[in-house]
């Protein structure tokens, strides 16, 4: 018996990876939790924001050229606020922190966008042993198997592919080609070199991007009062993390095409990331006030491949404060 499931296992595998699936691994709560622990070392940068800061920061280019660790702790489609103010209320961090800026997600108050990072803080802080041995256990077994990639490989995952037709009051999200995004144990996110070479793939991205910006274009405009809230809210933290002798920088990472010129427009800067700096007090480096980072394109608007995360991070070495960057 056994040996038939070894085969069918085995088979299985090696379908998969014949079929161009590589290995990636659960970015769920128990993986954040676990790089939440390391912000504490002398020698951690820690990274937060949304899906661009976990694509466009390559880990290993970060850790090879500084001889620091690259703690990422940004979450896909979300706003960092929660984290923010986690580690803002945490005494015992006091150290060096990159909060990048998308605009979208970052200034809204929308209950959905802190949802996530709201419920990945509260498990970092409530984690029983049996969870963290359970979380090992899986890491090693999914470290080696491509069939055990929670994202589209699980049942759930599957459902989600259905092409299943609109109805009134009900819609569903136009699904992303499994090539788009593969998550490494350190938390990065990354195109497949298929992904990155076909523009077809890209495309279907695209259109996933345009359905969001016409559906976001249908939406009322947010309260009056929710870029002061969120002002005050990232101003008080940012006091709180200085104040034990940390230190915050805010970044904008790039975007291209129809993103690009919908967040011109919805986002200027002027109005939002120029009186973030303005308030905070803080350095900011925005792609396009950089010759190094300007001309970078986003293969689906929104996101580095990894040979353009490797070339923004050398970029952003270059021109964050020296104690971010040196070990």
């Amino acid at each position: 018996m056994l040996f038939i499931v070894a085969v069918v296992i085995g088979g299985w595998e090696l379908y998969l990876r014949s079929s161009g699936f590589e290995l990636s691994y659960d970015d769920a709560a128990p993986q954040w939790a676990e790089k939440r622990a390391l912000v504490y070392g002398d020698k951690a940068t820690v990274f937060i924001g949304s899906s661009r800061m976990k694509y466009d920061l390559d880990v290993a280019t970060w850790e090879h050229t500084t001889g620091r660790t690259a703690v990422q702790l940004a979450i896909d489609g979300t706003s960092p606020m929660p984290v923010l103010l986690d580690l803002a209320n945490d005494p015992a961090f006091k150290g060096r922190l990159v909060v990048d800026v998308t605009e979208i997600l970052f200034f809204s108050e929308v209950p959905q966008y802190s949802k996530e990072p709201a419920g990945d803080v509260s498990f970092y802080k409530t984690e029983s042993p049996a969870q963290k041995a359970g979380f090992y256990l899986n890491r090693l077994l999914e470290s080696n198997l491509v069939l055990l990639d929670n994202q589209q490989l699980s049942l759930n995952a599957q459902f989600k592919k259905l092409n299943i037709p609109n109805r009134p009051g009900v819609f569903e999200v136009p699904p992303f080609p499994q090539q788009f995004t593969k998550v490494t144990a350190d938390r990065q996110s990354f195109m497949t070199n298929e992904f990155s070479s076909d523009t077809v793939l890209q495309q279907k991205v695209q259109h996933v991007w345009a359905w969001f910006l016409e559906l976001g274009s249908h939406a009322p405009p947010p309260p009056p009062e929710t870029v002061p809230n969120v002002l005050k809210k990232v101003t008080d933290a940012v006091n709180k993390i200085r104040a034990r002798g940390g230190d915050v920088v805010f970044t904008r990472t790039p975007s291209s095409g129809g993103f690009w010129e919908m967040e011109k427009v919805a986002c200027p800067r002027e109005k939002l990331w120029d009186v973030l700096l303005a308030a905070t007090n803080c350095k900011g480096i925005h792609f396009m006030d950089q010759e190094s980072t300007k001309h970078l394109v986003c293969p689906e608007w929104s996101h580095l491949s990894l040979a353009g995360a490797r070339q923004f991070t050398q970029a952003l070495i270059t021109l964050l404060p020296s104690s971010f960057v040196k070990s």
